[in-house]
């Protein structure tokens, strides 16, 4: 009812707000609409509303002046100078549902990038000096905008010849063929570097291209993100594409190699790998990996370095069956080509499962879930919690002594499966706590009395296991109901957030307008039982192992304009009791074996090696001393292949009541081996499993 009144006075707002304008363009008045619905809404909606006042309108201007031109290779800091005559006056603009700011900042920026667009040509025509000793900022950070069109000009030669040494790098490095044969004589130099420069020029025409067919509503949309971006970094506006593309990803119905994507930089990176997809069973694609090129079946090979993500979907996406190629930079600076066939990826693939670990009387239990679904196929009514609860019904009739739950790169989901599948482990109690803006906080407990399984449990997390999974996790460490293990920390997300569809938000009046976007903003925090919020700290497991990203920042933490953390009143509930006493001796135990192990080892030297080389920021632009530096790098790469692989494999088994749908045919038994296979040699599985062990050698005492 709350919110029936809340849209009715959106409804109110949005009509007397633009009632008193005259006739204008219908694009125009198009976008006074949406940015007064945003306004309106996160003013009424969100969970921590915003004073609009001058200090709010230099972060807006700070964001989007990063939208614009995040790497200063295209405004003067004459422009900048120009545009700050708005700095304070944003918030003003915004109440009037007026858009001065982004007219003027579009327009200078339109200009200053014909002018960019008008040199590099001329730059790409006349080979680079590389013995010419300079050097090459890559962290654009470090860099201010420059002073004047040459100074512009030759950021961007610099630039240029830091992509050309790359290539011939490249081409040198690939010369060497597997037998060892040296193939340098092939081109020459000179010809190298021409090729290098070509494949320069070919590939920004197309990049200049794709910017070109940028629409207005692309750029408004980065200005109206650098509005929402002040609430919290998980408040976004979707225009009408955007939307539309968001709605086709949460059916998962497309066919193509089933990684999501996103910008960094001039790359392309892997940000997420579904679990069950193509590439997550070829298995050598990870997060972080950036993508250089992509090859077709027919040989057509695609250079993706300095392309957008839009553009480099419709190479990677393809139908069933064919054969992509792509070759990556990994995160350790090392190439690899990895040939992936392109399948139907569905949402089927992130639904809990569950294996077999071990033999005899020693068989432990485990199940992924990848993700906290809830009823993603309508009249089948398939929900997580009832999936988790069927998996534990399977291992339990294989007798096993513990079960592991493994919730690494768990994003989160539904709010009420955490709820039901904690029940699954307690008998009954407060599962977690939400809060409102403005309202008291409210106890979700688990009211179903019975538990599903109540024996040994280890609960597997990392530092992208988020916002459910760590619901999840705090809830089973608050009640000393399993034990946590995993990275120094999970993602740290605890909020909650609606997507508002802005065309239901408008009266008909705003018909002729559609379609307007969506508007995904936040409007709960969550809270531990114990009165924490996993918001910034995360949930820290009991048993911390080394990983490669621990010493790099990283989880919302390092999200601009993150929600603070803060505690409420914990809930009343009971202390779970087998085992909990020791707990403190089976941490000892786990700390004891992971110390010795060399695998960890290696894990913590690679991500100390990994951060020094991330503060790294500056490049030689001089060929030989650029050729030292990129092989010493590949050289120390090297030390860490199959490091993060156990020496002792897993006997993992399939499940006596999954038997007969694995062997049904043979693409389900190949999907079974993969995933077998991947978990016989991870070495985080394998600490997980002696951790268990030990648990179930102590339960009940």
């Amino acid at each position: 009812m709350v919110n029936k009144y809340r849209y009715l006075f959106l409804l109110l707002v949005v009509g007397l707000g633009l009632g008193f304008y005259n006739p204008i363009a219908q694009e125009e008045k198009k976008d006074k609409v949406i940015l007064n619905l945003i306004y309106q809404v996160l003013n009424s909606n969100h969970f921590s509303p915003q004073d609009l006042n001058d200090e709010f309108s230099q972060k807006v201007f700070a964001n989007f002046l990063e939208s614009l031109d995040y790497n200063k290779r295209f405004l003067l800091a004459e422009d900048v100078k120009s545009m700050e005559s708005h700095r304070t006056d944003i918030d003003d603009q915004i109440r009037l549902a007026q858009l001065g700011f982004f007219e003027s900042s579009y327009q200078v920026y339109q200009t200053r990038y014909k002018e960019v667009k008008g040199f590099y040509k001329e730059i790409l025509a006349k080979p680079f000096d590389l013995e010419l000793k300079e050097n090459f900022e890559t962290n654009d950070e470090k860099l201010d905008f420059a002073d004047d069109t040459e100074g512009l000009k030759d950021r961007w030669r610099k630039y240029f010849k830091y992509r050309v040494l790359n290539r011939i790098d490249e081409m040198l490095d690939d010369s060497n063929d597997s037998t060892g044969t040296n193939n340098a004589d092939t081109l020459s130099l000179a010809e190298m570097e021409l090729k290098a420069r070509e494949k320069e020029l070919e590939l920004h025409e197309d990049w200049f291209k794709s910017l070109d067919d940028m629409e207005r509503m692309d750029w408004l949309s980065a200005y109206l993100n650098a509005i929402t971006l002040v609430y919290d970094p998980h408040t976004q506006y979707f225009a009408p594409e955007k939307k539309e593309d968001f709605e086709i990803n949460m059916t998962g119905q497309l066919q193509g190699i089933g990684a999501q994507l996103s910008q960094k930089g001039d790359y392309v990176t892997i940000s997420k790998v579904i679990v069950g997809s193509p590439c997550w069973k070829q298995g050598d694609l990870e997060v972080g990996d950036k993508i250089l090129k992509v090859e077709q079946e027919d040989g057509e090979i695609v250079d993706l370095v300095g392309l957008g993500v839009r553009k480099a979907v419709t190479h990677i996406r393809g139908p069933k069956g064919t054969e992509v190629i792509l070759t990556v930079r990994k995160m350790d600076g090392t190439k690899m080509e990895i040939p992936i066939v392109r399948d139907i990826v569905e949402l089927e693939s992130t639904f809990a499962k569950s294996t077999v670990i071990g033999e005899g009387e020693n068989k432990v239990g485990y199940i992924r879930l990848p993700k906290f679904y809830v009823d993603f196929y309508g009249d089948s009514n398939h929900d997580c919690a009832e999936d988790v609860a069927k998996e534990l019904e399977k291992l339990k009739a294989e007798n096993v002594k513990g079960v592991i739950l493994d919730l690494r790169n768990n994003g989160g989901g539904s709010l009420q499966s955490v709820i039901d599948i904690v029940g699954l482990f307690i008998d009954q109690g407060p599962v977690v706590q939400v809060k409102a803006s403005g309202r008291r906080p409210q106890v979700l407990s688990d009211k179903d009395r019975g538990v599903i399984y109540d024996g040994p449990l280890v609960v597997m997390v990392n530092q992208f296991s988020a916002s459910a999974s760590e619901i999840f996790a705090a809830a089973i460490q608050d009640y000393k109901r399993g034990l946590i293990i995993g990275s120094q920390s999970t993602f740290g997300k605890g909020t909650v957030q609606n997507v508002v569809d802005m065309d239901r938000a408008v009266s008909m009046t705003y018909n002729n307008l559609k379609p307007l976007g969506a508007l995904k903003l936040t409007i709960q925090k969550y809270y531990r039982i114990n009165g924490g919020t996993p918001q910034l700290k995360g949930v820290t497991p009991d048993i911390v192992l080394p990983d490669n990203y621990m010493y790099i920042p990283s989880g919302e933490k390092e999200q601009n304009y993150a929600l603070p953390y803060d505690e409420i009143e914990k809930a009343e509930y009971e202390l779970w009791g087998p085992g909990v006493s020791q707990y403190p001796n089976l941490v000892h135990r786990s700390k004891l074996r992971v110390d010795t192990t060399a695998n960890f080892a290696l894990i913590e030297k690679y991500a100390r090696w990994i951060k020094d080389e991330r503060e790294k920021s500056q490049v030689s632009l001089n060929l030989e001393n650029f050729r030292k530096e990129q092989e010493a790098y590949r050289n120390e790469a090297k030390k860490y292949k199959g490091m993060r692989e156990s020496y002792q494999l897993l006997t993992i088994g399939t499940n006596q009541a999954d038997i007969e749908a694995v062997e049904a045919n043979d693409e389900s038994k190949v999907k079974n081996e993969n995933w077998h296979k991947g978990l016989r040699k991870d070495l985080y599985l394998f600490e997980a499993v002696q951790v268990l062990n030990d648990l179930t050698a102590v339960y009940g005492s």
